[in-house]
């Protein structure tokens, strides 16, 4: 069993470039698509595919030593499925943060950010910093999409934005194209759930 397993994460799918994709990161990335744009429309549907993404690239980011990158994937799992049932099946209705909770927030984060990174290092994680970066802001973004708040959206653009550079970094190339589309999602995300901000408002 663990020989099938290994096997699909290390088989070559097809070559882009030079660069060789795994049937392991082919799948993660396809459910990972399919979740995050699902995602902007506030739609239950999106927490299975979500979980799903988030345990290939568990497994994935293993491979490569990015430790911050997979420990946040299993959080992303317990979140889909908190998600799954705090949504129901009417979905997201969206709401605002007020500033206050903008900044608390915002500096909660750079503090453990701060303290997580010497972990990392400690541990030998590739790129720690960034890592951390990722894995504390990742976390918020995903508490915040759960509970309903579009604040998530304007994390993800700036969580997806470091991925890039550090997953390309990291020679995981098909990866970084992907976050360069959640980039781009992100932004829809954002406006979709403005959308929905002003139609939950009462008339």
């Amino acid at each position: 069993m663990f020989s099938i397993i290994n096997e699909f994460a290390v088989t070559v799918l097809f070559t882009i470039l030079g660069y060789q994709v795994t049937i392991l990161e082919f799948a993660a990335v396809i459910a990972s698509l399919i979740g995050v744009w699902l995602g902007t429309t506030g739609k239950q549907i999106m927490w299975p595919w979500w979980g799903l993404s988030s345990a290939l690239y568990g497994w994935l980011f293993l491979s490569y030593s990015l430790y911050a990158s997979a420990a946040v994937q299993v959080i992303f799992i317990i979140a889909a499925i908190w998600g799954w049932f705090g949504w129901g099946p009417k979905g997201a209705t969206s709401k605002n943060l007020s500033w206050l909770g903008r900044l608390v927030i915002l500096g909660s984060g750079i503090i453990a950010w701060l303290a997580i990174t010497p972990l990392l290092v400690s541990l030998g994680a590739a790129a720690a910093l960034p890592d951390a970066f990722g894995l504390v802001f990742s976390v918020i973004a995903q508490v915040l999409m759960v509970l309903e708040y579009r604040e998530n959206w304007m994390l993800w653009f700036v969580v997806d934005a470091l991925y890039v550079a550090l997953y390309w970094s990291q020679d995981l190339k098909f990866t970084s194209l992907l976050y360069v589309l959640f980039t781009a999602i992100a932004i829809r995300g954002w406006v979709n759930w403005r959308k929905l901000t002003r139609e939950a408002i009462p008339a």
